[in-house]
């Protein structure tokens, strides 16, 4: 018998002829890819999502303390993990607490009487503060600013600042709640859309960098010395700041924050705000939302930290109103339908409310859960929170990669992740003596871009290859031929993809050797 041989070509679309000319080159397998083989996932994380209660309407905030997590939003009401509403439902009205682990709601559970849009916990765990539209909870007069001991779950008795209007930004340190929003006072003393109060008395602090429109993020250096301010202002500390400033958390007064160079100015035709801050080491991230023009900037930037100075930036289109960092990761919230800027999806190509950067290149990764949009923000993700290992994510969403689920969903790093989509049966040919033709294109894995591909004489493994593909990308499709084998003789191949766990076999298909 004769020997066989294998020759192989490769094309960037699988054409109707089952030989397939020379294409590009294909990209090589990425240092996230070749990571995921123990887990079956490229990034920190998995796009598969694991059960969690859901909630009747959207959540804004999010925050995780040890084994729990809490959420606060317009919600009324939750229920089991695919269940209808008005199944198996309970009330938790505009704010819950949810056992990290299982998802599902715990006894901790305050009475507040107005929508929850911002939620913080204390560096160590034991408090976690609220803030919103509200004005009572658990009873008791609380404006618009609430504090609660994580372990008994009770509102803290005497802590209670009265803010005039709505509380949409909080940051927590050792001693020192930082809150923004739309108010004008704190404690009936003028303080415009940002302020601080003490974590132990919720006395007012000096503290007053004055923002002359809403604030909508706040975040804190490592070392807590400077505060990340974000928002729609344009006069911020003292000085011209649009949307994204850097303030000394001491005095409150305005740093150099190049970065903020990046955002476009505001116009009457783009109003492009900062909607939510990460801080990771030294690196500030900064995601906005564009309003007025579909033109208008929706990006995500990286800073560094001390200096202000632009890391990277991602000019996607789509609002993005959540970010978390995790590990070497910027996870996204958004309802981007255009990140031809990065190099990455066109318009047209449909929403892509779920991403994930490189937080050390701001390319776009391996990770691509999706969901629906609903409410009025047509976003569908608009919180995030982590404990390291995990992605919580609230919103105004329906669905989650195609499965009811309203509200609040969460993805963990548990090991398995999803599968590549199940091959086709490779085209096989025989057109030259004792010559064999197979040809494959690339499938897609929401968690993996680079794949590994093993095509099949029988049961002889006659080849592997790795290959990278992208849903807004043609298949690559790579051509074998496989040489000096016996005239007359009828063969079988088949081909399995694999992501380091989950293997997908495709159908055998058989042919005769001319």
């Amino acid at each position: 018998m004769k020997k066989a041989v294998l020759a192989v070509v490769t094309a960037a679309a699988l054409g109707a002829a089952a030989l397939v000319p020379s294409g590009p080159a294909v990209q090589a397998a990425t240092d996230a890819a070749a990571a995921s083989a123990p887990r079956g996932f490229g990034s920190a994380l998995s796009s598969v999502q694991q059960p969690a209660w859901q909630t009747n309407a959207s959540v804004n905030a999010l925050a995780e303390a040890g084994n729990l997590v809490f959420a606060g939003g317009l919600f009324t009401r939750v229920r089991p993990p695919g269940k209808a509403r008005g199944v198996g439902d309970v009330a938790r009205k505009y704010f819950v607490v949810l056992d990290r682990t299982t998802g599902v709601p715990t006894r901790f559970a305050p009475q507040v009487n107005g929508p929850v849009w911002s939620v913080a916990t204390s560096p160590d765990g034991r408090r976690v503060v609220i803030g919103g539209d509200f004005t009572v909870v658990d009873g008791a007069p609380r404006s618009r600013l609430a504090m609660f001991d994580v372990a008994s779950g009770k509102l803290v008795a005497g802590w209670d600042p009265v803010v005039n209007y709505r509380v949409a930004a909080l940051k927590v340190s050792s001693d020192t709640v930082y809150l923004g929003g739309s108010f004008e006072s704190v404690d009936r003393v003028a303080r415009s859309r940002v302020a601080a109060v003490s974590l132990n008395s919720g006395a007012l602090l000096a503290w007053s960098p004055n923002a002359n429109d809403d604030v909508h993020a706040i975040e804190l250096s490592t070392d807590g010395k400077r505060a990340f301010v974000g928002g729609g202002f344009t006069r911020i500390g003292g000085r011209d700041v649009h949307a994204l400033a850097m303030v000394n958390a001491a005095t409150g007064a305005a740093l150099s924050m190049p970065a903020a160079a990046a955002i476009p100015p505001k116009s009457e035709k783009c109003d492009s705000r900062v909607k939510d801050l990460e801080v990771q080491g030294n690196k500030v991230f900064a995601s906005n939302a564009g309003t007025l023009s579909m033109a208008c900037y929706d990006g995500v930037l990286a800073a560094d930290a001390t200096t202000g100075k632009l890391l990277w930036q991602s000019k996607c289109r789509g609002a993005t109103e959540a970010i978390k960092a995790i590990g070497n990761w910027l996870y996204k919230g958004s309802h981007a339908h255009d990140c031809s800027a990065d190099g990455a999806f066109p318009d047209k190509t449909g929403m892509h409310h779920f991403l994930v950067y490189s937080a050390i290149t701001g390319k776009l990764g391996p990770w691509f859960p999706n969901a629906t949009a609903g409410g009025t923000t047509l976003v569908g993700p608009l919180a995030f929170a982590s404990g390291g290992n995990d992605l919580w994510a609230g919103g105004d969403f329906t669905k989650v990669n195609g499965v009811p689920q309203e509200g609040l969903t969460r993805f963990t790093n548990t090991p398995g992740g999803a599968a590549p989509a199940r091959p086709a049966a490779p085209k096989v040919a025989s057109a030259r003596v004792n010559k064999v033709t197979i040809a494959f294109p690339t499938v897609l894995d929401r968690d993996n871009l680079t794949l590994t591909y093993l095509l099949y004489r029988g049961s002889t493994r006659i080849g592997a290859w790795s290959r990278t593909s992208n849903s807004w990308t043609k298949p690559t499709v790579t051509s074998v031929t496989d040489s000096r084998l016996t005239s007359g003789q009828k063969l079988s191949y088949h081909l399995e993809v694999s992501d380091g766990r989950n293997v997908q076999k495709s159908p055998s298909v058989s042919v005769r050797v001319r």
